[in-house]
């Protein structure tokens, strides 16, 4: 999914950051293609698809809330999604989406939107990437996706495109931080998973500075980036701090388009040289060589600690007993995040499913191997 002009597709992540409003939505699509994003992204979000409600408080400017419950207020009607879609393609934009469970996906595959974006703590949410896997096969023109690999290992994005498949894939790398510091992206990684996968790469940026990373992302093999995009960094969406405002988006795309007019002229091999000693005058020589990285995918320090709190595992909906049997609507594919403990992997629902309770769960709890008898399971 790339740019017929200069192969490098670029889109605004507008996520949540339409609070709600149909209104301030079109707003962000209008600054984001004046910008020249080539498409736009929104998140479709229930919050029951995402996390339980005892997973924890998040501090916000009015005080402590819930989390779920600060999800919950993201939440709105299917019919946005659509109006926001038709908006974006009457002004020749494209639109993407995430989806964050089956419910949600199923709705986003119906109103056929151009992409669909599976975001990183839904890398290992397998029984998501199986029903996107069918979907797409039922589908006589499956739609492009777009895949996030923030705090994930090799192992992981190789088990998600081993499920999906690799037609119609773009991998992105991303760091899982928010804001993420620029020296640890890595960039050269981009090179390498493009060589073990066979899949074209990009980057999702979470990074505050607008230029360095989209830049050298591309000069390393980017044919796709995405970056927040915000009407003002002092509103209150959740990722509007780490956004870009209409100027330095546009500031962004001129500079990546700058930079694919720099290796189509000189071609790779002399181009990339160009593009990164440009950027030293401008960042300094320490601060590009360490954002280049050494190519060797790794989890980044800022997500390492997240590592699993972040990804999907298998939790309880309502406290059970000892004795009591795992039905499938007793189990949740859920973030483990703030205070609960982290699961076994999604990968394992089938195993799970049936399997017989040694103690007591209380509701929201991961569900660990501990948990369980039957299916030569002990505890």
């Amino acid at each position: 999914m790339v740019n017929e002009t200069y192969n490098v597709h670029i889109t605004a992540e507008i996520g949540t950051a339409h609070g709600g409003s149909i209104q301030k939505a079109k707003e962000l699509i209008r600054t984001a293609v004046y910008a020249g994003a080539d498409s736009v992204k929104f998140q479709w979000v229930y919050a029951d698809e995402i996390l339980h409600p005892n997973t924890g408080l998040v501090d916000l400017p009015g005080g402590k809330i819930r989390l779920y419950d600060r999800f919950k207020q993201l939440e709105v009607p299917p019919q946005f999604f659509s109006e926001a879609r038709d908006y974006a393609h009457s002004l020749g934009c494209k639109f993407i989406c995430s989806p964050f469970g089956l419910n949600s996906l199923k709705q986003l595959y119906a109103i056929n939107p151009d992409a669909i974006k599976i975001a990183s703590p839904e890398l290992n949410h397998f029984p998501m990437l199986k029903l996107l896997k069918q979907l797409q096969t039922d589908n006589k023109n499956p739609l492009p996706v777009i895949l996030s690999s923030g705090v994930s290992k090799l192992s992981d994005i190789e088990k998600a495109l081993s499920c999906l498949g690799k037609e119609n894939i773009t991998l992105l790398h991303c760091i899982t931080s928010y804001p993420a510091p620029p020296e640890q992206y890595n960039l050269k990684v981009l090179e390498s998973l493009a060589a073990i996968t066979g899949v074209p790469v990009g980057v999702s940026d979470h990074s505050i500075e607008a230029l360095l990373v989209p830049v050298l992302a591309v000069a390393h093999g980017a044919t796709f980036i995405e970056k927040h995009i915000t009407l003002s960094r002092n509103t209150s969406g959740l990722d509007d701090p780490v956004a870009l405002e209409g100027q330095d988006f546009a500031r962004m795309v001129n500079a990546i388009r700058k930079t694919q007019e720099t290796l189509n002229n000189y071609g790779k091999t002399q181009g990339k040289p160009i593009i990164i000693e440009e950027l030293k005058k401008n960042f300094g020589n320490e601060l590009v060589e360490q954002t280049i990285g050494d190519g060797v995918k790794k989890l980044a320090p800022a997500e390492e600690a997240n590592y699993g709190r972040t990804n999907r595992s298998l939790h309880i909906k309502k406290a059970m007993r000892a004795g009591d049997c795992l039905t499938k609507d007793c189990i949740a594919v859920l973030r483990t995040e703030k205070e609960l403990e982290v699961g076994i992997s999604p990968e394992f629902i089938d195993d799970v499913v049936g399997a017989i309770l040694t103690k007591d769960i209380e509701a929201g709890q991961g569900i660990s191997w501990k948990h369980l008898i039957s299916c030569g399971f002990a505890s």
